[in-house]
């Protein structure tokens, strides 16, 4: 089994690699019978030498390998017809921007394991940028948060090396009394809290956040089931939501009273509660001036998040009154932050980590029959054709 570490070519580059070289070499230790190559890459974290120094040959052509792993989208031009290729293709929603990917790919009869259905038996994902997007969210969102009020800067987290020299900018700081609200408890809402705990912020529980003034910065780390309740006041429970959502309405205005800074590190379900209506921003006792939308669902669930920002232009401004676009800095504006691929700013540690878990869970499946059904969940495309777990994507193909 040959695989391909291909180059990443998609605008604006991505510096990120599925495998590190030590990463390679646990493969190569691990399983004799494989055989790594690696696309020569300008962009890539791990330079061209530090794989050959790996001993992990650095190639110009992919087209002997089996198996290609990236981490973005592969340019249609690029596309190798036949292969097995691992990537985020950002289809399985029926994104309209990648209908045309999905085409090529059927097309060019190529097998698209997407990386966000690597999962075990009971569905959680297997591997993921998630801790890393919550890194370098909450970071991000605390920059904001001075460059909004003009308190202090701290250099763009693209420019520092890891999470620790993160933590060395935040421990730095002086924050002000201020209360910060973290929605979310999985990879995302856990990377954000290591962030908020590593700077020495203190948490606060949910009564008293709700209630007290602090003289000092605080923060409150909450899930769904503190900002939706049900309809009929009934106590839910969160299986129910999960399976009824239309039963509940959001009870999030009450945190809006009282937070300056939200990091929004939650998975929104399709049909759940929205947790920032425009109407709720409209009104005099909304406090939030700064929103880090880790999440980043576009016009969804935090409605200031009305674009993605980038992280050559993270920031914009929303006025909640024109419902529109507007410089951060002016008074009436609540700032965002809602970059949609943070990972790429701390590219070396999120490369070790999905690459550690990549290793860990999903290499040995082509090497044990796939004995766990992982590969087989992840194939959305054979033989030119959908799968019948992705056959729900037909519609979306063609473009009806």
């Amino acid at each position: 089994m040959t695989f391909g570490l291909i180059r990443e070519r998609k605008n604006p580059p991505d510096h990120r690699a599925v495998l590190s070289p030590a990463a390679c070499q646990k493969v190569l230790e691990r399983f004799p019978q494989a055989q790594i190559l690696v696309e020569s890459s300008p962009v890539r974290v791990f330079s061209d030498q530090e794989y050959s120094e790996a001993n992990i040959p650095v190639v110009t052509d992919m087209s002997s390998c089996e198996v290609l792993l990236g981490v973005k989208e592969v340019p249609l031009d690029a596309l190798i017809p036949g292969k097995k290729y691992f990537f985020f293709s950002h289809t399985i929603k029926k994104q309209p921007y990648n209908r045309e990917l999905l085409r090529a790919v059927l097309q060019k009869n190529i097998e698209l394991y997407d990386h966000e259905v690597l999962t075990n038996k009971a569905g959680k994902r297997l591997v993921a940028f998630g801790r890393y997007a919550g890194i370098v969210g909450a970071y991000n969102g605390i920059r904001a948060y001075g460059l909004k009020t003009g308190d202090f800067k701290l250099p763009k987290a693209e420019t520092l090396s890891d999470q620790q020299a993160l933590i060395r900018e935040l421990r730095n700081l002086e924050l002000p009394p201020i209360k910060i609200l973290l929605t979310g408890r999985g990879r995302v809402g856990n990377g954000s809290k290591e962030m908020l705990e590593g700077m020495g912020l203190q948490r606060v529980a949910v009564s008293d956040y709700l209630t007290k003034e602090f003289k000092h910065p605080v923060y409150c780390q909450i899930d769904a089931s503190y900002y939706n309740k049900r309809k009929d006041g009934v106590r839910g429970n969160k299986e129910e939501f999960i399976a009824n959502p239309e039963l509940y309405e959001s009870n999030f205005f009450r945190f809006s009273r009282v937070t300056d800074l939200f990091i929004a590190g939650h998975f929104h379900g399709q049909g759940a509660p929205y947790l920032i209506t425009r109407e709720d921003a409209k009104q005099p006792d909304f406090r939030i001036r700064v929103i880090a939308d880790i999440s980043c669902d576009i016009d969804g669930p935090v409605a200031p998040t009305i674009r993605a920002s980038t992280i050559a232009e993270p920031l914009f401004g929303y006025n909640p009154f024109t419902e529109s676009e507007t410089d951060y800095r002016s008074p009436e504006a609540i700032a965002v932050m809602a970059v949609d691929n943070l990972p790429a700013e701390l590219p070396r540690d999120a490369s070790e980590g999905f690459g550690g878990a990549f290793v860990k869970y999903i290499i040995p499946a082509f090497f044990d029959g796939d004995k766990d059904g992982i590969l087989e969940r992840a194939l959305m495309t054979r033989a030119g054709k959908l799968t019948p777990r992705y056959a729900y994507l037909q519609d979306y193909v063609n473009g009806t």
